[in-house]
């Protein structure tokens, strides 16, 4: 056959696969994006930077990496080049959907009991903070250069130049950052620590709210970066300083070079469940991303048309502690435990579960998939969860003008990580992720320490479609264990309670983990919320503002409806479609 009509027939057959919708990888729909971008994120900073890349032609993930190396300047009390993080990444052209696990590992000598005393006690979780034990591999700067090879349209220094110049120019303290500096003077360390005490008391004088703050330690680390790679940060120079910091006195960590070099990210499974005519998808464990799949469906089950808002609220504190207890006792790093993912979010495991609705001063316990998943054998079985977490973090959502999209959640663990400086940023205290109490009847915990392991997750980037595979929904929050309620919160809020993105996010955060329900109530709102669920049995607890950082992108027929938190400092900012 002539090879010309060949080509003619070739792209004859690629036009109708075309206009049959039919996405092959590898084959580029022809629809179009005409929505323009958003950014959602946690600092105004941040958020310019994020545009500015978008404006030069950048991706949705190289907007999000040039935002974080913002925050790591701007917001260092929350994430930074000394963490990790969890990018989920969404191609609008191939409907493909990327998991980016960058979260920090263990160190090649870390033990089941490294925080167990000598008199059989655990430390405590303030005494392990400041601790060089309490330190994991930092993972961001791997997961950004993966991030950027596979989804990056613009040269990869040039993600770096506003976070360099805002650090050699400096940037206006927020009234959150000099918060928490006040906060951790009398129980941290971030006043004595070496490089953490310079920056944050310069001349002994403690950062206030207003001050112009430079960085050049911050700045140099980056330029390295930029020109080298993310070999900079494990083999060379920055390595090294991190070793330096890990291994200081007291309560040192025994974190090596090798730890560094031998680090890499994971690129994970994406998991979607259906919700009515939705699918939620979301990341794979060591993320607890499944558990927006299980909070979901179970409320469904437990809501019917007739349910009140009251009803509805109830049902959403049940669905959580039902799935709550689940995730705590499975959930672990699936690369080291085996995880009943799959049976866990099970559409027929999620309706049986919702049978088992607690009394509402009953103490929640995990529920058994191998009851209703016939072919699951062999499901481990371990003792009682004691994994503690704190409110640190952060989360951004953005959709570029192709229509690509990410969700972004970083971390260092606690406030201000574990206060360890090197190289300009703050170390992590990521290993008190870990269950730290090594149970006393021999029992194993499927979030154990152990050598190179991933220390489990409440972060859950997540993005919602509707059933041809359009993009609904960008979401995800910080908040330590509470993260699966604040992220759930916006999926009812949008689908079920009918409203705005902002909203959802303002609507008074209800986290239910355990025995007690706490119940955010610096609004009206909140307190009726409370008394509702008092007056049904629920054992309240009272909270006057939640530590949620919501950052939402909802996709509506007129356009990108976005929401920032107002507990924290982020905006959104639109661009428009050229």
């Amino acid at each position: 056959m002539n090879k010309y009509l060949i080509y003619i027939l070739l792209t004859m057959l690629f036009i109708s696969c075309q206009s049959l919708g039919i996405k092959n990888k590898g084959i580029v729909n022809k629809k179009v994006w005409n929505k323009g971008a958003m950014v959602s994120a946690a600092n105004p900073y941040a958020v310019k930077a994020a545009i500015k890349i978008l404006e030069k032609g950048g991706s949705a993930t190289d907007a999000a990496i040039a935002a974080h190396l913002v925050l790591g300047l701007v917001e260092p009390q929350s994430s930074g080049l000394g963490g990790g993080g969890f990018m989920l990444n969404y191609d609008y052209k191939t409907n493909d959907l990327t998991f980016i696990d960058g979260r920090e590992t263990a160190p090649a000598a870390a033990k089941i009991d490294m925080f167990m005393k000598k008199d059989g006690t655990v430390m405590s979780f303030m005494e392990a903070v400041p601790s060089g034990k309490s330190v994991g591999t930092p993972g961001i700067v791997s997961l950004y250069e993966t991030a950027h090879k596979k989804y990056g349209l613009v040269p990869w220094s040039t993600l770096f130049e506003d976070a360099i110049n805002l650090s050699k120019n400096g940037f206006t303290v927020s009234p959150r950052l000099a918060k928490y500096v006040e906060l951790v003077e009398k129980i941290g360390r971030l006043s004595i620590n070496s490089g953490a005490k310079e920056y944050f008391y310069p001349n002994g004088i403690k950062i206030k709210e207003g001050d112009i703050l430079q960085n050049f330690e911050y700045a140099k680390t980056l330029s390295s970066i930029s020109e080298q790679g993310s070999k900079v940060f494990y083999h060379g120079s920055i390595a090294k300083e991190i070793i330096k910091s890990v291994n200081k006195e007291p309560d040192p960590g025994k974190m090596t070079l090798e730890d560094l070099t031998n680090y890499t990210n994971v690129i994970r499974p994406v998991i979607c469940g259906t919700f009515r005519e939705m699918n939620i998808c979301t990341t794979t464990p060591p993320s607890s991303g499944g558990a927006q799949i299980m909070i979901a469906g179970i409320y469904d089950h437990l809501i019917n048309n007739l349910s009140t808002q009251e009803d509805k609220i109830a049902a959403f504190v049940d669905a959580q502690r039902l799935s709550y207890a689940d995730r705590d006792h499975f959930f672990g790093d699936p690369d080291e435990v085996k995880i009943p993912l799959e049976a866990l979010i099970d559409p027929k495991y999620i309706k049986a579960r919702a049978k088992e609705r607690f009394l509402p001063n009953a103490i929640p316990t995990p529920g058994n998939p191998s009851k209703v998943i016939k072919d699951l054998s062999n499901i481990p079985k371990w003792g009682k969860d004691n994994t503690e977490e704190a409110s640190g973090t952060t989360h951004m959502s953005i959709i570029d003008q192709y229509g690509n999209a990410v969700a972004l959640t970083a971390t260092i663990e606690s406030v201000f990580g574990s206060q360890r400086w090197a190289a300009g940023f703050l170390l992590n205290n990521e290993m008190t992720d870990f269950a730290r109490k090594v149970p006393s009847d021999g029992s194993r915990l499927a979030n154990a320490v152990a050598p190179n392991r991933r220390p489990r997750s409440s972060m859950s980037p997540t993005m919602v479609f509707d059933k041809d595979g359009g993009l609904l929904m960008v979401t995800g929050s910080p908040g330590g264990n509470a993260i699966p309620a604040y992220v759930n919160k916006t999926i009812l809020g949008i689908f079920d309670w009918e409203l705005s993105a902002q909203q959802a996010v303002d609507f008074p955060n209800i986290i239910a983990r355990g025995e007690k329900v706490k119940v955010e109530v610096f609004t009206q709102k909140g307190e009726t919320i409370a008394k509702d669920l008092s007056e049904k049995g629920y054992i309240i607890e009272k909270i006057t503002r939640e530590q949620s950082g919501i950052h939402l992108i909802v996709v509506t027929e007129k356009g990108l409806d976005g929401a920032a938190d107002k507990r924290r400092e982020g905006i959104v900012s639109y661009l428009k479609s050229k």
